[in-house]
Formats: C-alpha cells, sequence, structure tokens
C-alpha cells in the first residue's frame, strides 16, 4: 500500500497521466475510505485531496467522472544504483585515480575575473 511521502503515477484510463507525492492520509468518517492529499508534480504545483478506499491507495482500479482511474506507487528502479556503483568501483580500480593529488578548482574566484 502506498504511504505518506510515496511518488505515485496516476493511470487515466488506462494511460500514465501524472506524478503525484502522497502529503497525508488521513481516515474518513466511513469505515476503509481515507482523504487522500496529493501534491501534483507538474507546473505550477497543485494539492487535491481525494476520498478513496483503501484498496484504491493499493492500487485497484476506480472511476472519477465515469472515467478509469488508478495509482501505482513509483519505486526507484535498482539498475541505476548498480550502474552507479559499478563505475565508482571501476575509478577506483583504475592507477592514477585513487592518488589523493586532486586539485579543487574555486568556480566563484573564475567569475571575479
Amino acid at each position: 500500500m502506498a504511504k505518506e511521502n510515496d511518488i505515485i503515477l496516476i493511470h487515466f484510463e488506462d494511460q500514465p497521466l501524472s506524478f503525484a507525492r502522497i502529503e497525508e492520509i488521513l481516515p474518513d468518517s466511513k469505515p476503509d475510505w481515507y482523504h487522500v492529499k496529493l501534491l501534483m508534480l507538474q507546473v505550477p504545483l497543485q494539492v487535491v485531496t481525494w476520498i478513496l478506499r483503501d484498496r484504491y491507495i493499493q492500487g485497484d482500479t476506480f472511476t472519477m467522472n465515469g472515467k478509469r482511474m488508478r495509482l501505482e506507487r513509483v519505486v526507484c528502479p535498482e539498475t541505476a544504483l548498480d550502474e552507479d556503483d559499478r563505475s565508482e568501483d571501476a575509478a577506483a580500480e583504475q592507477p592514477g585515480l585513487s592518488d589523493n593529488k586532486a586539485t579543487v578548482i574555486s568556480l566563484a574566484d573564475k567569475l571575479k575575473r
């Protein structure tokens, strides 16, 4: 189940529509229903509150104004992390890169000229 601070992908009529972050999930007066506050990650930023059942927050399809909607929790792909780790390992194995003789160049000094 998606929870607060999770990024979700909103599907509209089985097509990806927009990303949002779940800001808050508060219980409704009806059992198994919740007020879900979403920060829509688009320009301009917009905050909306949807009243959803718990199973809709888990990813089941529901309708809004007769249109099919679905929330899908976004998980960071592991492959991007694996590639970064491999490139760091490769850099450490190359001779000359591991000895601490690097020079730091200040961009602030360059802009003063």
